[in-house]
């Protein structure tokens, strides 16, 4: 049995108490285990990042960013052997892991930036002789928890700003789908980064609490459902560390009479039953304005639907592949369930879908709800499978309220013709990220990653910009270079007034 381990200085040291199972989810079989994790490992990690960060981050901005240069051309040269690593343990088919990678990369890419992006603020004369600046200082020691859904962007969109501006990281990714994070962080040692400055440690929550009570870690980033992030923001918080913590999500789709509505389907399709719903950023809620365009819309999606091909990870035709474990497809089928038992009409149920030589994988085959009511617990709930929502709205103005008073504020899109309805429903709807005729607006490297309400806690949104802010704090100089040949004349500070 193959036994992917912690990436370390130093090694793991000794053998395991605890190991967790990762399973090929098209087979359903277990290919590999996971050693669980202690606060003693946690302890060696965080002293070695301790030990290399003060070096690290006195390396000039510049030659941080060579070795992210490098960091990059890695990736893309291992692109195709990552994507396979990841759709072998997550389930979603290869190309999706590519965009995975990709999408993860693009951070990188932004990273590679860093020198500019670390210039401070500089006024002269502040007061008689007296000049003022500011600068951009690492944390020192960061960490990032990560969920299995996106095994390969989420790491690099916490540890890429977070080294780049002279932090060290230790990464806990997830233990179902924990052998592209290692991979990760081997290339990066490949890119010429001093070794400690990231490690990766795996575990359950008996890791995640020991990072969050850690004192010799700064920040913790964390993505996962809201109930843990609230868990993790409390607790970090608490224990005095500066926190993100991305939670779930219910995204709409909202869908005008004026849509084009082949388009659209094709659009809210992908984003609904695309790597199985398992992402936070999915359309698992579709909202037709008016019944005429509800009855068009169910109609094309049904047909849509039934061409739909569900395969193995490696299945170059297959548009979506397996959950990633059995516990995970169990609890998706319950929400199906309950929806019935709420009174939604399960016009596709995609229970009990087997695959001929596969029938032990976890597949659960698309599903399509109608009349689908605010007041449904499945309606509110995050399912994070392959299960698209339709809940009717008679007018824009309850299409609009829709997502404003749900508990989740991640994302949503609307679906228009109409530029003042689009321009109006962007500025009146109370929810992180917008698309307009874009079905999941997950922003570009450049701009920043975060929801609102119960789907992030913490003041800083991930990656461009923001993530630079999260990973850094800022030192203001204030300066004078006293004459000399001016006596003894005081140093007085300007004040107000």
């Amino acid at each position: 049995m193959r036994l992917i381990d912690h990436f370390v200085v130093g090694g793991p040291g000794g053998p395991a108490a605890r190991l967790g199972d990762v399973f090929n989810p098209s087979t359903g079989a277990v290919q590999a285990q996971v050693p669980l994790g202690d606060a003693a490992l946690l302890d060696r990690a965080v002293a070695t990042a301790q030990a290399v960060q003060p070096k690290w981050a006195a390396m000039n901005p510049q030659r941080r960013a060579r070795v992210l240069f490098k960091f990059k051309e890695l990736i893309e040269q291992n692109m195709q052997s990552l994507a396979e690593l990841l759709a072998s343990e997550h389930g979603k088919v290869v190309d999706d892991a590519k965009g995975d990678v990709q999408r993860g990369l693009e951070v990188v890419e932004f990273c590679c930036g860093i020198p500019h992006m670390l210039k401070g603020e500089y006024t002269q004369g502040a007061g008689p002789g007296i000049d003022v600046y500011s600068l951009r200082a690492p944390l020192g020691v960061g960490a990032g928890i990560t969920p299995f859904n996106f095994p390969a962007m989420i790491p690099m969109w916490m540890f890429a700003p977070a080294v780049a501006v002279g932090n060290t990281f230790i990464l806990k990714p997830s233990e179902r789908d924990p052998s592209v994070p290692n991979r990760l962080a081997e290339l990066f040692l490949e890119a010429g980064a001093p070794e400690g400055v990231l490690q990766v440690v795996h575990g359950d929550k008996v890791m995640v609490d020991a990072i969050l009570d850690h004192p010799g870690i700064a920040a913790v980033s964390f993505v996962g459902s809201s109930d843990i992030a609230h868990y993790v923001y409390s607790r970090g918080v608490a224990a005095g560390k500066r926190v993100q913590a991305m939670g779930g999500a219910k995204n709409h789709a909202i869908v005008m009479p004026d849509a084009d509505m082949d388009q659209a389907v094709n659009d809210i399709m992908g984003a609904a039953y695309g790597s199985a719903g398992e992402r936070c950023m999915a359309l698992p809620v579709a909202v037709p304005v008016g019944d005429e365009t509800a009855d068009i819309l169910r109609e094309k999606l049904i047909a849509a639907i039934d061409k739909l091909k569900v395969g193995v990870s490696n299945d170059p035709e297959a548009q979506y592949g397996p959950v990633v474990t059995a516990v995970h497809k169990q609890k998706i089928e319950n929400w199906i369930q309950t929806g019935v038992d709420e009174g939604a009409e399960l016009v596709v149920d995609g229970r009990g879908f087997s695959l001929q030589g596969y029938e032990q994988g976890f597949f659960v085959g698309p599903s399509l709800f109608d009349h689908v009511t605010p007041e449904m617990s499945a309606y509110k709930e995050e399912i994070f499978g392959p299960v698209l929502q339709i809940v009717r709205a008679k007018t824009f103005e309850e299409a609009v309220e829709l997502p404003t008073k749900h508990q989740y504020g991640n994302g949503v899109a609307i679906f228009t013709r109409n530029g003042h309805a689009a321009r109006e429903f962007v500025s009146r709807v109370q929810v992180g990220m917008v698309g307009v005729n874009v079905p999941i607006p997950v922003p570009v490297s450049y701009h920043s990653f975060g929801g609102w309400k119960r789907s992030a806690f913490g003041d800083h949104n991930q990656y461009g910009m923001e993530g630079v802010r999260f990973w850094t704090k800022v030192k203001t100089v204030t300066q004078r270079w006293p004459d000399g040949g001016a006596g003894d004349s005081a140093f007085i500070i300007p004040t107000m007034g």
